[in-house]
């Protein structure tokens, strides 16, 4: 793929969106604080029916797959919803994916779709089966979100003002392996991204993609699996760059550095190191699916398109 998905329109002050939660129940405070961040920017906002459900037996789970699956497709369905925002991850997409109606979902249109972590299940569906844009992004019902005013902000630009955010970086990113590279962004979270190979249909990374990664609660021997896991599998054949994000909780830095160079420095392609995105502080928002221009050592994604029209 060389070229952008559909992009959805950007919104505006008046837009409705619905908030989801299509895996682990959200804590209800945190979801309150999110609403009201969210309904500050203007938008009104549809909680689902299910989003404070919990599973009968598997607390991890907000409510049955099924009714977690009938919240996004009524959300994405609906006519009157401009976007659909996952309240937060944990897990669950997994279960669901296969109990949506894409064909449903694809007759109803482009919507905005943000969510991160676990979500990751739902941006490659909804890219591969709508050939859509979509962003990984802060979760509203996380403190992630309304704990962080940059992650706020910076999601609030990419919804509102794309073109204020082009380039994605932070301070210290930088490269693994110097180079350049473009093509269209695809990834998110690396355990999903390896859970996901199971799948009927599974497909690798598009040839020429900017692959993008991050995880969070992996020892990196954990680590070292996931990435060999989708190494083996073919996922990386064809990818022109790659950029890393957070590794939050996933033991010394210097030892998940070590482990990504001696799996992935053999490819041959660019890598930025520390990009800014995933489960850190200050979380960038990533839209996936567009092409972007990577420079590993200036540890810049710049997106040649807004992420949204």
């Amino acid at each position: 793929m060389t070229s952008d998905r559909r992009r959805p329109e950007r919104l505006k002050a008046g837009d409705l969106v619905a908030l989801v939660a299509p895996a682990g129940p959200p804590p209800p405070l945190v979801l309150q604080a999110g609403i009201a961040i969210v309904q500050s920017w203007g938008l009104r906002v549809r909680v689902g029916k299910h989003v404070l459900d919990r599973h009968p037996t598997l607390d991890y789970l907000a409510g049955t797959d099924a009714d977690r699956a009938a919240d996004l497709q009524d959300a994405w369905c609906d006519p009157e919803v401009a976007a659909v925002f996952c309240v937060r991850g944990g897990y669950g997409c997994l279960r669901i994916a296969d109990l949506l109606d894409w064909d449903a979902m694809a007759a109803a249109g482009p919507k905005v779709f943000a969510g991160s972590s676990d979500v990751t299940v739902l941006h490659e569906h909804i890219g591969a089966r709508l050939g859509l844009a979509t962003l990984f992004a802060p979760m509203v019902a996380t403190l992630a979100f309304t704990a962080d005013e940059q992650a706020q902000s910076h999601l609030h630009s990419t919804v509102f003002e794309p073109d204020a955010v082009r380039v994605l970086t932070r301070p210290g990113a930088g490269s693994l392996v110097a180079g350049r590279a473009s093509g269209v962004v695809v990834g998110g979270n690396a355990s999903l991204l390896a859970a996901g190979l199971a799948a009927r249909g599974a497909v690798p990374a598009p040839d020429g993609a900017v692959a993008v990664l991050e995880d969070v609660n992996e020892d990196p021997y954990r680590l070292d699996a996931i990435v060999t896991k989708l190494l083996r599998a073919g996922w990386f054949d064809g990818v022109a760059g790659i950029a890393l994000g957070s590794w939050t909780d996933c033991g010394e830095l210097a030892h998940v550095r070590a482990m990504m160079l001696d799996r992935l420095g053999g490819l041959g392609v660019p890598i930025a190191w520390e990009m800014g995105f995933g489960h850190c502080p200050a979380q960038l928002t990533v839209p996936l699916g567009l092409v972007a221009d990577l420079d590993a050592v200036a540890g810049t994604l710049t997106m040649r398109s807004t992420a949204l029209r």
